[in-house]
């Protein structure tokens, strides 16, 4: 049995792994995918204290590194569900069951795919929810991302390097993303923004995608936009069913927890993203972790 199993390896669990660790307690960290999350596919990360302009993957491989030389276990394995029992939790993996004293729950959350037709004929067709996993498929090609925050002119900055154009359209006038980051995009010679534009569908010939139809919000015109991809850059969604018998969950399918990562079980505990909060970063992410950790210590200490 382990003190504290955690279930995600991205920023939020890699953290909460580093202070359980260092608080003595034994970590099996399990991830379905890759360590370090959605930031993985971040081509540069400048917001996080201290550490400006560093590549995702070249962050989550050394938060990874340091959790491990501290100690903690990080398995391949897909959480499915867990229980609460006798001695603790019995968490339900790909790979089996795991017992723990002290369950953290860091899964994150999944990008959200366009809800307009087409969108589900082509995924992987011409539409994708990662620029920078698929934009090397569009070099010199014309392409079209969806969002306004700071992910969506990420995505579009990256690939207006590769791409003949790039539009970026959003269904406000306003961005959620930092001024900063709508300012350099707008620097780009190849890059177009449309505004208030929402999508209607996405057209193709049966195995590609071809165009992509848009309508202005306030005046209801259509425009059809010949593009080879679609890139969804428009927040991300829960996936927190399986922890429904668990713990509480809000009407968004988010863990309900507050910034004390309590969740509504004792001896669970909400880390990152996928709890409910207002502002979901790499630093919100790593202090959750730390905090989910040190809850975990508490509730063991207190149980002993």
């Amino acid at each position: 049995m382990y003190d504290v199993l955690i279930a995600g390896g991205g920023p939020a669990g890699l953290t909460a792994a580093i202070y359980a660790r260092r608080a003595g307690l034994s970590v099996l960290v399990l991830e379905a995918s890759v360590c370090g999350g959605q930031i993985v596919n971040s081509p540069q990360v400048d917001n996080y204290p201290a550490l400006p302009n560093v590549p995702g993957w070249q962050f989550a491989s050394q938060l990874q590194s340091q959790a491990e030389s501290l100690g903690a276990r990080i398995a391949s394995a897909a959480v499915e569900r867990a229980e609460k029992d006798k001695g603790g939790f019995t968490v339900y993996t790909s790979s089996g069951q795991e017992h723990c004293r002290a369950f953290i729950i860091a899964n994150g959350a999944a990008p959200r795919r366009l809800d307009c037709p087409g969108a589900e004929q082509y995924f992987g067709h011409g539409v994708s929810a990662c620029a920078t996993c698929d934009g090397a498929f569009y070099k010199g090609k014309d392409t079209v991302v969806v969002g306004g925050g700071n992910t969506a002119f990420e995505d579009a900055a990256y690939l207006a390097a590769l791409c003949s154009s790039v539009t970026l359209i959003n269904r406000r006038a306003q961005f959620r993303a930092d001024s900063r980051a709508v300012e350099e995009l707008k620097t780009f010679s190849n890059v177009s923004i449309m505004t208030p534009y929402v999508p209607v569908e996405v057209l193709g010939d049966g195995q590609r995608v071809t165009a992509f139809k848009i309508m202005n919000t306030e005046t209801r015109e259509e425009k059809i936009l010949s593009v080879s991809g679609v890139f969804a850059a428009i927040g991300a969604a829960p996936d927190n069913a399986r922890f429904s018998n668990l713990v509480e969950l809000d009407p968004s399918g988010y863990i309900v927890s507050g910034e004390d990562c309590l969740t509504s079980t004792p001896g669970v505990f909400a880390a990152g993203d996928t709890r409910t909060k207002k502002l979901r970063q790499l630093v919100t992410a790593a202090s959750d972790g730390a905090m989910a950790a040190n809850q975990a210590a508490a509730y063991i200490r207190s149980a002993v």
